[in-house]
């Protein structure tokens, strides 16, 4: 078959293969145009409408596998996330594949688990089947992606930067991490522990710096004794708390620096019969659909990952489209949201209804919290 057909009904009613040259007909433009739109290259919205509509008119579905082996290329992307059980990737994910299928390209998913020796693999296999480009959130910022800048796969990093120069789309970490300390000061916390991500990636240490600012503007000390790294798992952030919780003078604050960790953390207070927020206040990076619904509700920063998914496959498409220019860096806006349990001194489950006399929920916290 040739790599531009596919069988359908042809454009007369017969069963001969709708082609390019029948879109591009019936469309009113080249067939060269008609495979720069299915290319995603840049082509004027009047245009693209046209093709869009002839498309969909002749029923043509182009050979993507067969158009990619004369290309040498295949009109595939990967993308490469650090954990596939974090909402957040999720989001992003299928903000990538919306982009992919509107340029018509497909989109496979590789889960690192934040394991390097898994990612390499991936990385091979991504050059050995000629995949157009990749989206990868790095296991660490030194990830080696000179084997696919090599054989002209186009890269685009996202929530996390790498050292190799490439287009990036990022959240800011640090103003978001900074926001969210000085909030759990601003609600009465003055011992406030910080469990991040490893060392070798930007997201942890930004979010390690962010806390810090916070705590220095307040005027209070950074306190090594009070940080913690670990894989950005559940099971890590649970042992680090378990390590924080012991100490003589423990926390009365938690910044958490993503969801998978913040639900480690409060596995640990549960554990150790640590009321949130009576006793300490919690607040982590990543918000989780079911966060307002909890009992405390859980206060977080929350990351437009849809929004950035779909950033980092515009990066991509006009990458294979063609654009050559330097690396490119997008970034996101972090929003904190103020929910139970970062309002430390006050009842789980505070609320209009449950505060005395006839107080807000808001007020009622402000009072309880407000000591020095």
């Amino acid at each position: 078959m040739n790599p531009s057909t596919a069988k359908s009904d042809g454009p007369a009613g017969d069963d001969r293969p709708v082609t390019m040259a029948d879109v591009a007909r019936l469309a009113g433009v080249s067939p060269a145009t008609v495979s720069r739109c299915l290319n995603g290259a840049k082509v004027s919205p009047r245009i693209t409408e046209a093709v869009n509509r002839a498309i969909a008119q002749l029923g043509y579905r182009p050979n993507l596998i067969a158009r990619g082996l004369r290309k040498q290329v295949s009109n595939v992307w990967a993308c490469v996330i650090s954990d596939i059980e974090n909402q957040f990737f999720t989001a992003m994910v299928r903000g990538v594949e919306d982009v992919a299928r509107e340029v018509r390209h497909s989109v496979v998913l590789c889960n690192t688990d934040e394991d390097i020796e898994r990612e390499a693999e991936y990385l091979r296999l991504i050059v050995s089947q000629r995949m157009a480009g990749v989206i990868i959130s790095a296991t660490r910022n030194d990830t080696d992606i000179t084997a696919l800048t090599r054989t002209g796969v186009q890269v685009v990093s996202i929530d996390r930067q790498m050292t190799e120069p490439t287009d990036t789309v990022l959240v800011d970490s640090h103003e978001g991490a900074q926001a969210a300390t000085a909030h759990l000061i601003a609600k009465g916390c003055r011992r406030i522990a910080c469990i991040t991500g490893p060392r070798d990636t930007t997201t942890g240490e930004e979010r390690l710096r962010g806390y810090r600012a916070a705590l220095r503007v307040a005027g209070f000390p950074v306190n090594p004794d009070l940080e913690r790294h670990c894989d950005f798992k559940e099971a890590g952030a649970f042992a680090a708390a378990l390590e924080l919780l012991a100490q003589p003078d423990r926390p009365d604050g938690f910044f958490v620096a993503n969801n998978q960790m913040t639900l480690g953390v409060l596995r640990a207070l549960e554990a150790e019969n640590v009321t949130v927020p009576t006793e300490t206040a919690v607040a982590g990076f990543d918000d989780l659909p079911w966060w307002p619904m909890s009992r405390p509700s859980i206060t977080a920063v929350a990351q437009p990952a849809y929004e950035m998914g779909r950033a980092a496959g515009q990066m991509l498409a006009e990458r294979i489209a063609g654009y050559e220019g330097p690396p490119r860096s997008q970034y996101f806006e972090a929003r904190l949201i103020e929910r139970q349990s970062s309002c430390l001194g006050t009842r789980p489950n505070c609320s209009v209804a449950s505060c005395p006399g006839d107080q807000s929920a808001a007020d009622c916290c402000a009072d309880s919290a407000g000591r020095s």
